[in-house]
């Protein structure tokens, strides 16, 4: 099988499968992980023409770099492959901070390249925008790493506008991963449009609003007790908000029936039908969720479906703000 593919990136452009999986939630944060059982759902995403897969070294931290590395064994030359730096954290677990020094890049750079049995890596991001150095210099740095064919081409996370200028005028930046889905619009105002504007691609994570949007969670019990989602970290699942959240999950259910999808794959729709410069990156553990998930490139929205979805969930209703410590966002 195939999926159709979509170029990000117009200055420096990488060609990947029109939806991508994100391959955190194998290895921490959603619950207890299982390294086979990732292995298997990375390679059945390979089968269905899923070819660009998304991780980072802070995931585990280091061992999802590992279970992908494994997983991509003697198929590389079929993937595009995705990670990030800057989120430090040592072995154990704990979060050192944002490091966006030039040698942290380098160093970072060939331990995930370790990590990951690759000799280069396709799209390498900065997770996180280190306020303390100059973006040009971080940038400058991961120039280099192009520049010795450790790395194909270069991308930005959670990033603003003013940090993407500014980066996109020391080296091409080929896309940007941020939250983007039916229940996450803030980007529409001015980062989308300065993506555009540049010809930088945009790899929205989160697409399915951390799985509340598939309709799959109906409580808070719905989540395991080490699902990071039960935290404060995560507002939209807490109390009062999840209740108001999942009455707009409801309408999209009934959108969905109607449509004959899930509502996961019409969330996913919805996202896809934002441009062909959007390639989302669902993540999920399990191979029935995301055999699911690549259905949703078949599902075919109307203008008059895309206008239902807008009424059912207007930008201002979803409640509960993304992160509870918005602190480390660029703004």
């Amino acid at each position: 099988m195939s999926l159709q593919q979509r170029t990000r990136g117009s200055t420096s452009p990488l060609t990947v499968s029109a939806l991508g999986l994100g391959c955190m939630g194998m290895s921490e944060f959603y619950g207890t992980g299982d390294e086979q059982t990732g292995i298997a759902t990375i390679r059945r995403a390979l089968d269905l023409g899923v070819t660009f897969l998304d991780t980072a070294d802070m995931y585990g931290p280091f061992t999802n770099e590992q279970l992908v590395g494994k997983a991509v064994a003697g198929r590389r030359d079929e993937i595009q492959l995705a990670t990030k730096f800057g989120n430090e954290r040592l072995p154990d677990g704990t979060r050192v901070g944002i490091n966006g020094s030039p040698d942290y890049v380098r160093s970072a750079c060939d331990a995930s390249l370790r990590r990951l049995g690759v000799d280069h890596i396709d799209l390498y991001y900065q997770h996180r925008v280190d306020q303390t150095v100059p973006i040009e210099e971080t940038v400058g740095a991961m120039a280099e790493l192009v520049a010795a064919g450790k790395v194909a081409h270069l991308g930005l996370s959670e990033a603003s506008v003013a940090t993407i200028r500014r980066a996109h005028a020391t080296h091409p930046i080929t896309a940007l991963q941020t939250e983007y889905s039916l229940f996450t619009r803030d980007l529409e105002d001015e980062i989308l449009p300065t993506l555009r504007e540049l010809g930088i691609g945009l790899v929205p994570y989160s697409p399915l609003g951390r799985g509340l949007l598939t309709g799959a969670i109906t409580s808070e019990d719905a989540l395991a007790d080490d699902d990071s989602r039960r935290t404060a970290y995560f507002p939209r699942f807490q109390g009062e908000a999840l209740d108001a959240n999942l009455t707009l999950v409801a309408r999209i259910r009934e959108i969905a029936d109607a449509k004959g999808c899930t509502p996961g794959q019409l969330a996913l729709a919805w996202v896809l039908a934002q441009g062909d410069d959007v390639v989302p990156i669902p993540g999920t553990k399990r191979i029935p969720y995301l055999e699911e998930n690549v259905g949703a490139a078949d599902v075919e929205l109307s203008a008059d479906d895309l206008a239902a979805l807008e009424d059912a969930v207007p930008r201002d209703a979803v409640a509960g703000a993304r992160y509870g410590d918005m602190s480390t966002i660029d703004a």
